[in-house]
């Protein structure tokens, strides 16, 4: 273990404040330090995701500098050579800078250009001598925090959202789909306001939660194209001081082609730079899904209640025991976990709406809190909708008998003779029903109101649940 009071144990880094005293092995430098010591805050460090969006700027942002005479193609080829070690998952542990932050992130991107530049120089040493790559005037070259920060969270998202969001989604969507088509004719009670309604089949409301799913995925691609116009070329403030002509353009195309995703440059820079108005937009895009998400757990908890006091429609696959003190008892664990992770987007959702605010003039000073909770939102819904499918969803079981039982006892059947006795007969008749507990098909030909045969078919449940007149 390190003695951190031992003088060996550290080596002496310079920046524009002075001397830092920095570990030995650490491959950061002294602006990292600094922030080291200045936020013990959270614990928390940035997402690697976020990390590694910065770093792929990096890498291209160094060729296109060479391109642009900026750079010796010597220095740009040993950045982009570190920057590809760490996009392979290497150095990740030289990321510590705690979440909370400079409001405008600049401590991780320069946590991101001494990392690389720690890494480009001992490259190069074995090539050249003498050379030492600089982490503001070669790394971040034709850069700035304030637009490289804004555009790797866009990033970030925008990679998150696609590799893992959106292939979530469609394993949920499967399983969903499915149980639509295997629960097509089971007929079940509607409800409303929790209270017994006209049947439908249990496929049919399988169908509308599919549906919620396909529209999240539509709501997806509505944001992605604002997601990603990137703020890089602004450098400082938007006026792009500093950047040679076609920078920005020439990074973010090779970007596009690296990560397969269509960036463009931002049609306003000024507007991408000062507001955050785009990541209010996916985040409450989130909070969205997962308020879906939360009305499928919750439907799901409420039909397999029980298993003798509830409505014991639906059997969810067993995964561990429920209690510590009642034997036997299984919950519905993965439905409940769901909840709660829609409680943590929304808490997020509410986080990323405050932080968003905090733009004033040329910049937003909330952009690391903006980014945690954005990125960790996208992050968790990814997770849980596989979680829900793969767990849940794929391994319920329709209690078949019961839900039609449950579909012929609710009062509200009677709804179906309102063409053929009238909306007050059909009331007077559906109470008379409860009071007596008579089924309506039995008192509705005792009083002469309908035959046996028209009963029967008037008042099939299954032919309910298809809509219009029954006759």
């Amino acid at each position: 273990m390190t003695d951190l009071h031992d003088n060996d144990a550290y080596r002496v880094e310079h920046d524009s404040m002075g001397d830092v005293k920095v570990p030995q092995a650490a491959k950061w430098q002294a602006q990292t330090q600094r922030a080291i010591e200045n936020f013990p805050i959270s614990g928390q460090r940035v997402s690697s995701r976020l990390i590694m969006a910065i770093v792929y700027i990096k890498g291209e942002a160094a060729q296109v500098n060479a391109q642009c005479g900026i750079l010796d193609q010597s220095i740009a080829d040993a950045i982009t050579a570190t920057a590809g070690l760490i996009i392979s998952g290497e150095f990740l542990d030289q990321f510590p800078v705690d979440v909370f932050q400079t409001g405008s992130g600049t401590s991780t991107n320069m946590n991101v250009n001494e990392v690389l530049s720690t890494l480009a120089t001992a490259k190069l040493s074995k090539e050249l001598a003498d050379i030492k790559v600089s982490p503001n005037d070669h790394v971040n070259a034709s850069q700035s925090s304030n637009d490289v920060f804004p555009t790797a969270i866009r990033l970030a998202a925008a990679m998150e959202t696609t590799d893992k969001l959106i292939p979530g989604l469609l394993v949920l969507l499967k399983a969903l789909e499915s149980k639509r088509s295997d629960f097509e004719t089971v007929v079940k009670a509607g409800r409303t306001h929790l209270m017994d309604a006209t049947p439908i089949t249990l496929g049919q409301e399988f169908s509308g939660y599919a549906a919620s799913i396909r529209y999240a995925m539509e709501r997806i691609e509505g944001f992605m194209s604002r997601l990603c116009e990137l703020p890089l070329g602004g450098t400082a403030v938007g006026t792009g001081i500093n950047t040679p002509k076609g920078f920005a353009s020439s990074v973010i195309e090779r970007l596009a082609s690296r990560l397969g995703l269509p960036l463009i440059e931002a049609r306003n820079h000024f507007e991408a730079q000062s507001t955050a108005d785009v990541f209010c937009e996916v985040s409450a895009t989130m909070r969205t899904i997962a308020i879906s998400l939360y009305k499928i757990s919750n439907d799901l908890r409420w039909m397999s209640s029980g298993p003798r006091c509830g409505l014991g429609e639906i059997r969810l696959p067993d995964l561990q025991p429920g209690s510590s003190i009642m034997p036997g008892k299984v919950n519905p664990v993965v439905p409940e976990a769901v909840c709660q992770v829609v409680a943590q987007v929304i808490g997020n959702d509410s986080a990323v709406a405050f932080a968003a605010s905090a733009g004033n003039f040329e910049l937003n000073v909330m952009l690391p809190v903006i980014a945690k909770n954005l990125i960790e939102s996208i992050s968790l819904l990814s997770s849980v909708s596989v979680l829900l499918a793969n767990e849940c969803i794929d391994g319920i079981e329709a209690d078949v008998d019961q839900c039609l039982e449950n579909a012929l006892s609710s009062p509200s059947i009677g709804t179906a003779l309102n063409p053929y006795i009238g909306y007050e007969a059909a009331a007077r008749l559906i109470k008379l029903s409860i009071e007596q507990k008579k089924d309506l098909k039995t008192l509705v030909v005792e009083r002469g109101l309908l035959t046996a045969e028209e009963a029967e078919k008037v008042l099939n449940v299954y032919n309910m649940t298809k809509g219009g007149f029954i006759g």
